[in-house]
């Protein structure tokens, strides 16, 4: 298969919209991350993206739409919580699991009886939705468990040649994949967090809980009701460690065949390789930057790599879910 590099001007997005109805796969840019794209209605067509990335079956997708009048066509029983959320963060990185119609195909769901669905703001990604007339499943357009692309050369470093296209849109400006909360139980629950923080919800919905597997790992045989619960993901190739606390210089700089991922308010501390990942002042900078630095550090050729945490608040708490996953749980506590 040879993938298409296409110019995300009115041809290109044509031509997108031409291979979405045709049943095949697109990689678009979102708001988030790149994703890859295709018809939700077609159950072929969401298998093509299964393949392509190696991706679990178990691990559920969401799709993406362009206004509310789709939402009844992929939902159903629809709670009032469900449209204050919408008006509030809609466009945006928010994706709210409901129950599922008949007319998504299981697979698009992991076998549950919801789906997952947002409505992203990204003005590209809603051309694509709106001119092909299409809901869209799209996970992130990456390998499965490798760091998310938030750029097009990202996309095609994973995924040239196993798909269809890529729109090559510009650098995504959140950085990381959407917040995903439940309103299919009753309290609401973060799955997922992203771009709108736990302190945002809470404005719309506050009795909102926080599941467990935000900061830990599944149960054993538990089934992932969101994407990006599962055990080891957004991962380099590189031994990946994790570490808290307040003397990361120090503690980095003893080590052999490393890198660093830090902070830029740190950096002219560390004496071993390093690499930038924003600014602990400033955490929206460590989302934007954060795959980017993930996948770079395999450029580097270490052994090791050692992230500094960030702080478990507003968008630090997105951050640190997906680094404790990168680094499949292993935790330095200084």
């Amino acid at each position: 298969m040879v993938t298409q590099k296409l110019t995300p001007n009115q041809n290109g997005i044509n031509t997108a919209c031409e291979i979405l109805k045709n049943g095949g796969t697109v990689a678009i840019p979102t708001e988030t991350v790149y994703g890859l794209a295709a018809n939700a209605f077609d159950k072929t067509a969401i298998e093509k993206i299964f393949i392509a990335k190696g991706r679990p079956q178990d691990n559920p997708l969401i799709v993406h739409i362009a206004n509310m009048q789709t939402l009844g066509e992929i939902a159903k029983d629809i709670p009032k919580t469900a449209y204050l959320c919408a008006e509030k963060f809609w466009p945006g990185p928010l994706t709210i699991v409901l129950k599922r119609t008949d007319k998504i195909p299981s697979c698009v769901s992991a076998g549950l009886d919801t789906v997952a669905v947002r409505m992203p703001s990204c003005q590209i990604a809603r051309q694509v939705i709106e001119k092909s007339g299409l809901p869209l499943a799209a996970p992130s357009a990456n390998l499965s468990g490798s760091p998310s692309p938030t750029t097009a050369n990202h996309v095609i470093c994973d995924l040239d040649g196993k798909i269809d296209a890529v729109l090559m849109g510009e650098n995504c400006d959140v950085g990381v994949e959407s917040t995903v909360i439940t309103l299919a139980t009753n309290p609401p629950v973060l799955l997922r967090p992203g771009g709108i923080t736990l302190e945002q919800l809470r404005e719309v919905l506050p009795d909102i809980t926080v599941n467990k597997a935000v900061l830990a790992e599944l149960e054993k045989g538990e089934t992932a009701a969101s994407p990006g619960m599962k055990y080891k993901h957004y991962a380099p190739k590189t031994k990946t460690f994790l570490v808290e606390g307040e003397n990361f210089a120090q503690f980095v700089n003893q080590k052999q065949n490393a890198v660093a991922i830090c902070f830029k308010e740190e950096s002219n501390n560390i004496t071993i390789e390093k690499i930038i990942y924003g600014s602990s002042k400033t955490p929206k900078t460590l989302a934007q930057n954060l795959f980017k630095a993930l996948r770079d550090v395999d450029d580097l050729g270490a052994q090791e790599v050692y992230i500094h945490a960030p702080e478990k608040s507003g968008i630090g708490l997105a951050v640190y879910n997906r680094l404790i996953r990168a680094a499949a749980f292993k935790v330095i506590k200084l």
